[in-house]
């Protein structure tokens, strides 16, 4: 079975990207009139978010409750994972089943623009389907903890230093948390002797007691970071419902891992076909006939995608798929009208027609 997954936006692809990538292929006499190109599948980008945290015991945790009242420091190294969002962008890539001559009339110029994969984008029109891209999120580094800036270095005493005994560093180190706690406040209240000079003085004298008083702190407490990962999933959905299927995993140490990479939990996909495109009706019920020549294009479907981890969606959503569609025609001769030739619009992720119209109302 094919790889499956969900989308955020039936149109998802960057507009001026493929703008600039695009081909003007002319219908002329060197190519009878014709024009060959390919409808997509829709692929699925998945983009997945996770967010790895990280716990180290200060140096003093046995004595975090009996200094400083703390209940809940780190007592142990430790490592943990999860799956912060999951962002999806749809895009068309070229079906070798699905390659398509529209044929057109002798002497006329109708032209057709093209992506790089032979996918259509237009015909008689430069312009692109409107896109909706969301945001890709991007990997964000651990900050510094408490222990780590140098403020730090200045929140250990002469005395804490020369000391051999773990308890009484212990001590020293409380009594400067208060120490530094009072000198705070007053400073603000207006009571210190040598008090700063201005606002912008004041300002970088109590960050840095906060921030001597946080390296301490952690001392006891202990510290905890986190980081984001991100990394792209590309898979093909079929036309299949599908359950459970998984397509990453995510550990604590390597972040998000390949499916088969037993060392990490799975991320795992639910995919349930909501409609199939059908063709369109004559009044009287039958299936219409295709136009010869015509200009082929999709009539997607409709799914609803679920992404899960740790036993909970993450994400659900509706995603049009080329691949629960059905392929039909325009009558070519629409574009090659001497009146009032129309120009059309394709959607380049699914191969449907989004827009067809006279090209006077481009």
């Amino acid at each position: 079975m094919k790889k499956t997954a969900l989308a955020l936006a039936a149109l998802a692809l960057c507009t001026s990207a493929m703008a600039q990538t695009s081909q003007k292929v002319t219908a002329g006499k060197a190519s009878e009139y014709g024009l060959v190109y390919t409808l997509p599948l829709t692929a699925l980008d998945i983009y997945l978010e996770a967010e790895l945290t990280e716990e180290h015991p200060g140096e003093f945790y046995n004595y975090a409750r009996r200094h400083l009242g703390i209940n809940d420091a780190v007592t142990t190294d430790g490592r943990g994972a999860s799956l912060k969002s999951v962002t999806i962008v749809p895009r068309g890539v070229a079906d070798p089943d699905q390659q398509w001559l529209a044929q057109f009339k002798n002497g006329t110029s109708a032209y057709m623009t093209l992506s790089p994969d032979n996918i259509p984008l237009g015909i008689n029109s430069e312009g692109v389907a409107e896109a909706v891209t969301p945001a890709i999120p991007a990997p964000k580094a651990a900050a510094p903890s408490p222990l780590e800036t140098p403020e730090a270095r200045q929140a250990v005493t002469q005395e804490m230093a020369r000391s051999a005994s773990a308890s009484k560093k212990a001590e020293l180190a409380a009594q400067r948390i208060f120490e530094l706690r009072e000198t705070r406040s007053d400073i603000l209240s207006g009571q210190a002797d040598n008090p700063p000079a201005d606002g912008a003085a004041m300002e970088l004298v109590l960050n840095n007691l906060a921030a001597q008083e946080a390296a301490l702190t952690a001392m006891f407490a202990g510290t905890r970071s986190s980081r984001t990962v991100v990394e792209k999933v590309s898979i093909l959905p079929d036309s299949a419902d599908v359950n459970g299927k998984v397509i990453a995993r995510l550990s604590a140490v390597d972040g998000i891992i390949d499916a088969d990479n037993l060392a990490g939990a799975p991320v795992t996909l639910d995919i349930a076909i909501l409609e199939e495109g059908s063709l369109p009706l004559t009044e009287k019920g039958e299936v219409k006939t295709f136009p010869k020549g015509g200009v082929a294009y999709r009539i997607p479907g409709r799914a609803r995608v679920t992404v899960n981890y740790a036993g909970r969606p993450v994400a659900t959503t509706e995603v049009t798929l080329a691949q629960l569609g059905q392929v039909f025609g325009i009558n070519p001769a629409l574009f090659t009208d001497k009146k009032e030739p129309y120009s059309l619009i394709f959607d380049p992720a699914t191969g449907a027609a989004l827009k067809l119209a006279p090209m006077s109302q481009q």
